[in-house]
C-alpha cells in the first residue's frame, strides 16, 4: 500500500445497529443500487476512495442517531477525518434525495387530488381536503458572519421546512431553506406552495387545513379564534384539528426516525438543506413501500373515552424542530370566511358525528 493511504479497520459489530433497526436489508440494497454510481469516488495517489456501501452507511447512521462527525469517525472504527466525514455526508444525502425525490409529489391531476380527498373522508371526517399544512424551523448552529439572518423568534438560528402532508402521514410537498428571521406570516408567503394555491392548484371547492400560524384564505382553514366560542365554532375546530393532525404527527414519525433532529444541527444551512430532503425523501418511501420496521405510533383518538392517546413520538426529544409562531393577521377575505361558516354549518348537521360533542367537552 502506497504510503498515505487511508487505512480501513474492520467495523465494530453492532455498530450499525440502528440502520439495520431502522431499514430492512433489501431495502437498503435497493438504495445503494440507486445511489452507488452517484457517490462513487476513484481512488487516487494518496488514498483510496471509500465505498459507496460505507458511504451510504455512514450518513444513514448520521441521520439515525444524529451523533457528530467527530464521533463519526470514532464510533464507526474507520479512520476517517471530521473533515472528509464534512464533505462526504451533504454529498450523499444529495443523492438520497435525488433518487427518491419521485416519493414526495404534488398531486397532479383531479384523479391523484381526489384519492387523498377520499382518505381524509373517510378516515378523518373532513371533505374535500387536499392536505395538512404545516412548518417547522429547523434549528441549526449559526453560520460564521451571518448576524441575524437566521435568527428567529425562538431565539434560535434556523431554516423552515414547510410540508404538506397526505392523508396517510406522507409528504406530497416540501419548501426547505426560507431564513428563519423571516416574519411569521411571510414564511408561508414566500413558499412555492403558497404561489401554486393562489393559482388554482387543488381542484374547484377543495381546501387544506392548517393551525393559527397561517392566514384563513378561501383554500385554506384554519381555527376559529378566541376562546368565547359557539358550539358550532367549537365544533368546527375539533374537527379541523383532528384532520390536522395528520401532519403534526407526521412530523414527529420525521423526528423519532431520524434523530438528526433531535438537536441543533450544526452544520451549514446549504447542507442542512440536502439533510432535510433525504429524510423527508426517506419517510415517503419508507411509508410508500410499507418497510416501515420499529415505526413510531401514532396518536390514536379514542372516542368512547373522548380522549386521545398520545403516539410514542411524543417521548422524542424535538428540540432541533421548532414551531412556527401564531400568525397575528387577523384580516382574512370574506369569502374564505364564508367557507369556514359553511364547513361548521356541515359539521353540526349533515356531516356531524356522533362522538364530536364528547371531543371537546
Amino acid at each position: 500500500m502506497s504510503e498515505g493511504r487511508m487505512v480501513l479497520i474492520v467495523t465494530p459489530r453492532g455498530s450499525l445497529r440502528p440502520v439495520r433497526k431502522a431499514f430492512k436489508k433489501n431495502h437498503l440494497n435497493y438504495l445503494l443500487s440507486k445511489v452507488e454510481h452517484e457517490i462513487q469516488k476513484r481512488d487516487t495517489v494518496m488514498r483510496f476512495a471509500l465505498e459507496p456501501k460505507l458511504k451510504l452507511h455512514i450518513a444513514l447512521y448520521f441521520l439515525n442517531t444524529g451523533n457528530s462527525y467527530r464521533s463519526l469517525s470514532h464510533f464507526l472504527g474507520f479512520r476517517i477525518s471530521k473533515s472528509s466525514i464534512c464533505s462526504m455526508l451533504p454529498h450523499v444525502c444529495e443523492a438520497i434525495y435525488h433518487v427518491l425525490m419521485d416519493f414526495i409529489k404534488v398531486p397532479a391531476t383531479n384523479e391523484d387530488w381526489n384519492k387523498i380527498e377520499a382518505g381524509f373522508r373517510r378516515k378523518w371526517n373532513f371533505p374535500r381536503c387536499g392536505g395538512a399544512l404545516d412548518g417547522k424551523h429547523v434549528v441549526i448552529k449559526a453560520p460564521a458572519v451571518s448576524g441575524s439572518y437566521y435568527y428567529n423568534y425562538k431565539h434560535t438560528n434556523s431554516i423552515v421546512l414547510m410540508a404538506l402532508v397526505d392523508d396517510n402521514y406522507c409528504f406530497s410537498y416540501i419548501d426547505v431553506g426560507c431564513n428563519g428571521r423571516i416574519s411569521d406570516g411571510g414564511v408561508f408567503r414566500n413558499c412555492n406552495l403558497s404561489a401554486a394555491l393562489e393559482n388554482n392548484l387543488l381542484p374547484d371547492g377543495h381546501v387544506i387545513v392548517g393551525d393559527n400560524a397561517f392566514p384563513l384564505k378561501p383554500y385554506l382553514m384554519k381555527p376559529y379564534p378566541g376562546s368565547n366560542l359557539t358550539l358550532k365554532q367549537k365544533i368546527f375546530n375539533y374537527r379541523l384539528s383532528r384532520a390536522r393532525r395528520i401532519v403534526e404527527n407526521a412530523f414527529g414519525i420525521l423526528v423519532a426516525r431520524f434523530r438528526v433532529f433531535e438537536r441543533p444541527i450544526p452544520i451549514s444551512p446549504d447542507k442542512v438543506d440536502k439533510v432535510v430532503k433525504a429524510c423527508c425523501a426517506l419517510h415517503n418511501w419508507l411509508c410508500k413501500t410499507k418497510s416501515n420496521v420499529n415505526a413510531p405510533t401514532v396518536d390514536i383518538e379514542d372516542t368512547h373515552s373522548g380522549r386521545i392517546i398520545p403516539g410514542d413520538w411524543r417521548d422524542v426529544p424535538s428540540d432541533g424542530l421548532q414551531n412556527l409562531p401564531t400568525n397575528s393577521h387577523n384580516h382574512s377575505p370574506r369569502e374564505a370566511r364564508r367557507i369556514r361558516d359553511d364547513y361548521a354549518d356541515y359539521f353540526v348537521g349533515e356531516g356531524s358525528v356522533d362522538w364530536q360533542i364528547r371531543m371537546i367537552s
